[in-house]
């Protein structure tokens, strides 16, 4: 069965979550729509099925939702939070709020013309609530909109003007609040829209010429001149400079590029001029890649949210019903009805669920987007909660706990001999050789001075190594047997080259003629960062960390003693590391794997959370992985667990927030204090604080 093509639009004037939802299942209720999906975090609109922009436009006009196509570029005006429309018009109610305020001091709260100035307040703060709100009653419809619609004609009709128009100021502040706290946490996305140039500057034949990146087509040059950002994706074809790649992977150390080096659009050029052949189109760059999952994430509901939704759509009409009870039963008792109808006006504006609908997402938010900030890309709410939850980290060694690649760590010589010399005749035969570890080798000399030297007669010798004449005389480079073999070991090198071994290194020996000279060590050093990465997982609570490796087991188990792992299980395949996630799934409960996303893909599909290493420009780590680290930096996750953490916890108080000032108000209807502005300001006060809770979490950092 064929899959629906999705459709997705840009949405512009979502004000709020409730809104979001409702404006979800209008255009779930449209004939021609199969299923849609409103991303409040992004401010996008996704569907599958056909609906013309008029249809969509029609669905959100309670709200006055705009529906732009996702191509169209747009330029957002910055404007200021007192330019606002809607906050001028909050201004000018709570202008002619005081007025009659005055007036009704000087006079009284029944003076007309007090009431006539509370009238226009309310008509001036309230036009768009009462409008929406009235509609929605017509169609029994109960939102935060239809609840104050109800309270503010309920207070004029009982004669509480000035209250209805202090209801009103501040409902209309609590959602110019609202708005503002979401545009601060949306700006993680438009400010990743912005890193990328709009135009590049392009060789057509002889001709400099620049051209909007739309237009720009794989196998394009283009010339990078320093301060520029890079346009697209690419690969340098000439030019040597340093590139600040922080906005795609966090990093703050800039990196040299030079001619075949890979280089992201969005990166800055720094020192010289590069030019770079596009290997990638504008929808299919690694910002481009970031961008999408990243919108996608804060569409994706945790299950702290899934909750808040369910609780939300049977929390309302319990609140409507209390609010019905309060005003009707105690003056069915003997109560006054004008007391207790005011009572329960007041219930309906304490029940609005505006903060408890926040609560979840603006957290989720705020987070995901920090974490793209930083070089984190995590792909859901669900995987945020998780690794928050963490009781057991495994790790790949090769390429994440160690640098992937050989490395010479040991060069030691024994009697007289002229060290750089002998380094410059060991590089001269490791020049010939195709052994994998050749290359370590002939790098580590290169570093150290070594000088070219004349090669002849070489040798490759399966199984032991290999010998070549340098300069007349024979040089051979091999196992320990080997040397044995060809030269008499002194005890002390014996001892030397077996500790070595111990310690999980490849060991050569080298002998000129049949005198031997020296040990060379060669191992995949541990990364820098991997100790105290593994010592602040263990600092914020992670006690069991392991190691999954393909190596044998000696190799393995030295490794794990240098980094202190709590276990090391080697000699796997791939299909094994998926055993053993499942094991520790077992045995541990929510257990994390990170990996470099390509062999370990089962595994971190597996675990709990997958975590991906270097998802800058690796299409498979991105998809992949639940979590990449985009720099390649393993200092990176104890920062993404910190994350989660306070994430977690963050969205408990929001939900305790939410709750808890709206049962206090509510306990006030036992001694009759409750009033509508007291109403007002629990769920105004709600409200902030859930907002400024969640954007505590833009200062959570590396």
């Amino acid at each position: 069965m064929a899959i629906a093509e999705k459709t997705e639009y840009r949405l512009e004037n979502l004000t709020c979550a409730s809104c979001a939802m409702k404006f979800e299942n209008n255009v779930k209720s449209l004939s021609s729509i199969k299923d849609a999906q409103v991303n409040f975090g992004a401010s996008k609109l996704s569907f599958q099925g056909s609906a013309t922009v008029e249809d969509l436009e029609a669905a959100g006009a309670f709200d006055g939702i705009k529906v732009i196509p996702l191509q169209n570029k747009r330029i957002e005006p910055q404007i200021p939070f007192f330019k606002r429309k809607e906050n001028s018009i909050t201004l000018f109610s709570l202008l002619f709020l005081i007025i009659g305020s005055i007036v009704s001091f000087r006079y009284a709260e029944t003076h007309p013309a007090a009431i006539v100035l509370f009238a226009v307040s309310i008509v001036i703060g309230g036009a768009g609530i009462f409008k929406t709100g009235i509609k929605n009653l017509v169609r029994f419809e109960f939102d935060m909109k239809t609840l104050m619609t109800i309270a503010i004609i309920g207070a004029a009709i009982i004669g509480e003007w000035r209250e209805g128009a202090v209801v009103v100021f501040l409902f209309a502040v609590s959602e110019a609040l609202e708005a503002y706290s979401m545009n601060k946490a949306r700006q993680s996305i438009r400010q990743l829209m912005d890193i990328a140039p709009p135009t590049a500057f392009v060789k057509r034949g002889e001709e400099l010429v620049e051209l909007p990146t739309e237009d720009l087509v794989i196998g394009d040059v283009l010339i990078v001149k320093p301060g520029q950002k890079i346009a697209m994706d690419g690969a340098v074809l000439t030019g040597y400079s340093t590139v600040n790649q922080a906005a795609i992977t966090g990093e703050s150390v800039p990196v040299i590029k030079q001619s075949g080096d890979e280089v992201f659009a969005g990166t800055l050029n720094e020192e010289g001029v590069l030019e770079v052949t596009v290997t990638k189109l504008i929808g299919d760059t690694t910002i481009a890649k970031i961008i999408h999952l990243v919108e996608d994430a804060q569409a994706e509901k945790a299950p702290s949210q899934k909750f808040v939704d369910k609780f939300a759509k049977y929390y309302t009409p319990v609140i409507i019903g209390i609010a019905m009870l309060v005003a009707i039963v105690p003056p069915l008792l003997g109560g006054d009805w004008s007391t207790w109808i005011y009572q329960g006006l007041a219930v309906l504006v304490v029940g609005c669920p505006c903060a408890l609908v926040i609560s979840t997402p603006i957290a989720i938010v705020t987070a995901i987007g920090n974490g793209a900030r930083q070089g984190v890309l995590i792909k859901g709410g669900i995987y945020l909660e998780e690794a928050g939850r963490l009781n057991a980290i495994a790790f790949d060694k090769t390429g994440t706990l160690t640098k992937g690649y050989p490395e010479v760590t040991d060069f030691i010589v024994y009697g007289e001999v002229e060290k750089e010399q002998l380094l410059s005749a060991i590089a001269a035969v490791e020049s010939m050789s195709q052994h994998p570890l050749a290359k370590a080798v002939t790098t580590y000399a290169h570093q150290n001075g070594a000088e070219k030297r004349s090669v002849s007669n070489f040798q490759s010798v399966t199984g032991k190594g290999a010998y070549a004449e340098v300069d007349g005389i024979t040089l051979s480079i091999g196992s320990l047997d080997w040397a044995h073999e060809l030269s008499s070991l002194p005890k002390e090198a014996s001892q030397q080259g077996a500790a070595l071994q111990h310690e999980g290194k490849t060991v050569m020996a080298i002998v000129t003629g049949t005198e031997f000279k020296a040990l060379l060590a060669v191992a995949d050093p541990i990364r820098e960062e991997s100790r105290s990465v593994l010592r602040e997982l263990n600092e914020i609570g992670i006690r069991h960390t392991v190691m999954l490796t393909g190596d044998h087991q000696a190799t393995a188990e030295a490794i794990a003693k240098d980094l202190n792992v709590t276990d090391v299980r080697a000699g796997l395949m791939p299909e094994d590391k998926l055993i053993a996630i499942k094991e520790l799934s077992d045995k541990f409960g929510r257990v994390a794997m990170v990996g470099d996303g390509i062999n370990d893909a089962p595994a971190l599909a597996a675990a709990s959370v997958g975590i991906a290493m270097g998802g800058a420009g690796t299409d498979a780590a991105l998809e992949t992985a639940d979590i990449a680290l985009m720099a390649d930096d393993l200092q990176k996750l104890p920062y993404t667990i910190r994350l989660s953490r306070k994430t977690l916890r963050i969205i408990k108080e929001n939900i305790m927030f939410a709750l808890g000032l709206k049962i206090v108000a509510l306990l006030l209807i036992i001694p009759g204090w409750l009033t509508l502005w007291i109403a007002i300001f629990a769920d105004m006060g709600a409200t902030l604080l859930v907002v400024l809770n969640s954007l505590r979490l833009l200062r959570v950092h590396k």
